[in-house]
């Protein structure tokens, strides 16, 4: 055999080798789910990865909420991120595919209402006023500044916000038009809270809304209005302070994960990432832009996890207004 024939072979018979001996695969933990809650878990995804130093993988996607749970319900994801709780439709398709889970609160957020950072006029908007724009009653109809207050500007309200598969689209339209997912639709939508910004800093005449967390990284671009508060009649800024004592109303918000209960039982790696992201979450919440909640919260949301407690705390529907110890103490529903 010729020299250059025999390396040939011998380069032939170890490629046959490598193939035939792989490395051990890298597991993988897939979720998806909410843009909102999106830096919270990829900022727990980055931290694990690197404390695992490669022996896990964390993929992190963002459908919205809604997008997420399809996904998560069809088995495809092992955690799913949640701005909003799960709905009815979403429990009896997850019943349907044998998918329990159980339902971890991480964070508390406020839903600003922002405009262009050249608006000098809308400082202070009501729940009224944002109900009349952004009602389904209103489809079609083209909005003046002016129509709201006679003291501003005679000209369009440009209109974008949270899309349809997103947990802050339910969120808002239960809060502000009293009805989750009842909404204009006749608007610049999207479940990616950066495309909103860009729409935002763009438009002198925009009026746009999504998560808290996006003003705080993009300020400068975006201009937070405050929200009368119903109760105390009261305009009241976005921040962590306000969204923390309740006076931002009624726009504050828990936000979630939902974990495959059978595959956290199963693989030891998905148990112990959920473990550390409870543990880890308030310092991440924090480094993000939204709220931590109070320690005595995560401690109950550990202890629901190790005891693999399925189901969900609320009816199939959005709520407005409750205390994430409320939520924790309440009965789950299967």
């Amino acid at each position: 055999m010729k020299k250059g024939m025999l390396k040939a072979a011998v380069l032939s018979v170890g490629t046959v080798a490598l193939v035939s001996a792989p490395a051990k695969a890298v597991p993988v933990i897939k979720i998806d789910g909410s843009s909102t809650v999106y830096p919270i878990t990829e900022g727990v995804a980055e931290e694990f990865q690197n404390a695992k130093r490669g022996k896990v993988r964390v993929t992190v996607g963002i459908s919205g909420t809604g997008g997420g749970f399809k996904k998560f319900c069809r088995g495809e994801t092992d955690i799913s991120n949640a701005s909003r709780p799960i709905l009815k439709k979403e429990m009896e398709k997850c019943k349907e595919n044998g998918i329990e889970y159980i339902e971890l609160p991480v964070a508390y957020d406020g839903l600003a209402v922002v405009v262009n950072p050249e608006n000098n006029w809308a400082n202070c908007m009501t729940v009224q006023q944002l109900r009349e724009v952004w009602k389904p009653e209103s489809q079609g109809k083209t909005f003046k500044w002016s129509d709201l207050n006679p003291k501003w500007p005679n000209e369009p309200i440009k209109l974008c916000g949270a899309g349809s598969d997103s947990g802050t689209f339910d969120y808002f339209t239960e809060a502000i038009v009293g009805k989750a997912k009842a909404s204009r639709g006749d608007y610049t939508a999207s479940e990616d809270d950066n495309v909103l910004v860009n729409f935002v800093s763009r438009d002198r005449y925009a009026l746009c809304y999504f998560g808290l967390a996006y003003v705080v990284e993009n300020k400068g671009k975006v201009k937070p209005v405050a929200i009368k508060n119903p109760k105390t009649g009261k305009c009241v800024l976005p921040s962590e302070k306000t969204v923390k004592s309740g006076e931002y109303q009624p726009l504050s918000r828990p936000l979630f994960i939902y974990v495959n209960a059978k595959k956290a039982k199963e693989r030891p790696e998905l148990k112990e990432f959920v473990e550390f992201y409870l543990k880890i979450a308030p310092e991440i919440a924090k480094e993000v832009g939204y709220i931590p909640l109070p320690e005595k919260a995560y401690e109950m949301a550990l202890e629901r996890f190790r005891k693999f407690e399925t189901g969900t705390v609320f009816g199939g529907h959005p709520e407005v207004g409750l205390t994430i110890e409320e939520l924790l103490t309440r009965e789950l529903k299967k």
